[in-house]
């Protein structure tokens, strides 16, 4: 049975272009992370494998970074919705800024720089630990060592499912910060229903989605006056 679209719902899906807003490097444009370092060796099970203490200084040093940015005005205004709004964010990010700007309801696809996890296998315990650093010799309850909780190359996206039915159950889909070329999470777009309303924010995008609108800009230029416009429309103003 097709799922039912809920009037009053709104899903965002971000990328790493709305957290490059408060000063956190991207991973893969021109100036992104990967382009200075080797993903194979930060970003995978085998590096893990290999140098732990690497993926962990690697880690340590986002975790900082992402704990000293600051929400932007995007993420402020994304939160805002939630006066009048189911809101459900879908990011692929893994710093906290949508939580700090104050949305309840985030999916990490990518997992978060906030927690750590045992690696156990197959349910590890996740900690939180903000914007502290893990060390080695750092360990889980059941002995092993911690790691960052973060989706590595070769590794499951989380919450995918859960992301699908809410895209698909939304009566408007934003979609901001993102080129739309990381799969499994660009997929995502092709679940909105026909009815709702898209839009999608970026600064620059060769294949803009079928149905989808496109408002060409910086994401905290763009987003809040889409933000107003919508609370608006809640609150039946002209």
């Amino acid at each position: 049975m097709k799922p039912q679209v809920q009037p009053n719902k709104i899903v965002v899906l971000s990328g790493s272009g709305v957290s490059a807003e408060s000063g956190l490097p991207t991973f893969r444009d021109a100036k992104g992370l990967w382009n200075t370092y080797a993903w194979q060796e930060l970003a995978s099970p085998e590096g893990w494998r290999k140098h732990p203490e690497a993926v962990l200084a690697f880690y340590n040093e986002r975790r900082a970074k992402a704990w000293q940015a600051q929400p932007n005005a995007a993420h402020l205004a994304i939160a805002s919705l939630e006066s009048a709004y189911e809101v459900v964010i879908v990011t692929q990010n893994v710093d906290a800024l949508h939580e700090r700007a104050g949305s309840r309801n985030v999916l990490h696809l990518h997992g978060q720089l906030a927690y750590a996890r045992g690696t156990s296998e197959p349910e590890p315990r996740r900690y939180r630990v903000d914007g502290e650093p893990i060390a080695m010799g750092q360990l889980c309850e059941d002995g092993t060592q911690l790691r960052p909780d973060i989706v590595w190359f070769g590794e499951a996206v989380q919450h995918f499912e859960e992301a699908e039915m809410h895209v698909a159950t939304a009566a408007r889909v934003l979609v901001v910060g993102t080129s739309l070329t990381v799969n499994p999470a660009a997929s995502l777009v092709r679940y909105a229903d026909r009815s709702a309303q898209k839009v999608l924010v970026a600064l620059d995008m060769e294949d803009v989605p079928y149905g989808f609108t496109f408002l060409q800009g910086r994401a905290t230029d763009v987003v809040p006056a889409l933000a107003a416009k919508w609370l608006s429309e809640a609150r039946g103003a002209p």
